[in-house]
C-alpha cells in the first residue's frame, strides 16, 4: 500500500469513527464540561496522551484541567469532574481512579468504545467512540491499524470537535484564547 492509500484509510477510519458518535451524547458532555468546576482526565499508554491533548485544548479556553497524578494536581470535590478515557474500560487505574471519584461525588464521564465496561455503573454519561479495542466485540468499528491507533486519533479529533463546539456555544473570539496559551516558550 502507498502512502498515499495508508494516510486515506486512516482519515477514512477516522471520518466513520466520529461519524459513529453520538451527538446527543457530545452535547451533554459539553454541558457537564462547562458546568464542572475543575475537569480531571486519566487515561494509559497513548490514551494518556490523547487525552491530555484534549485537556490543554480545554485549558486553552479557561476550563480548569488536571491530569490525574500530576504533581500540582489539586483535590477533587462533588463539583468537579472525571473524564476516563478507555477504550475497553477496563484499564485497571482508570477503572480504580473513576471509582474514587465517584465516591467523593464527582460527575464521571467515560469515553471509550465498551458500553458494557467496568465503568458502566459509575458513569454519569458514556461518550462511545465504537472502534476496535482489544476486546473486540461484535459492533466495534473494524481498523487495519495496529492496536487501538483509530480508538486514539479519534480520541484526539473528538477532543478538537468538543473544543471548537464551545467556541461556537460560548462565542469565544479565537484571538482571546492566546491569554491562556504557555508563554515561557
Amino acid at each position: 500500500m502507498s502512502y498515499r492509500e495508508t494516510y486515506q484509510t486512516i482519515l477514512e477510519e477516522c471520518e466513520t469513527a466520529l461519524g459513529k458518535v453520538k451527538e446527543d451524547d457530545v452535547k451533554q458532555f459539553i454541558e457537564l464540561l462547562l458546568e464542572a468546576e475543575k475537569v480531571f482526565f486519566i487515561g494509559v499508554g497513548r490514551v494518556k496522551l490523547a487525552v491530555e491533548a484534549f485537556a490543554k485544548r480545554l485549558a486553552h479556553l479557561g476550563i480548569a484541567t488536571y491530569i490525574v497524578g500530576q504533581i500540582t494536581e489539586p483535590a477533587m470535590t462533588d463539583k468537579d469532574m472525571l473524564v476516563v478515557a478507555s477504550g475497553s474500560g477496563e484499564s485497571l487505574v482508570p477503572v480504580a481512579i473513576a471509582r474514587k471519584a465517584k465516591q467523593i461525588g464527582g460527575k464521571v464521564v467515560h469515553l471509550g468504545s465498551n458500553p458494557q465496561s467496568s465503568l458502566a455503573p459509575i458513569t454519569d454519561l458514556m461518550v462511545r467512540i465504537p472502534v476496535q479495542t482489544k476486546l473486540y466485540l461484535a459492533d466495534e468499528i473494524q481498523s487495519q491499524q495496529p492496536m487501538s491507533s483509530l480508538f486514539e486519533q479519534t480520541l484526539l479529533l473528538l477532543g478538537d470537535t468538543i473544543a471548537k463546539m464551545i467556541v461556537e456555544k460560548e462565542q469565544i473570539e479565537l484571538k482571546s484564547l492566546w491569554q491562556f496559551h504557555a508563554n515561557l516558550e
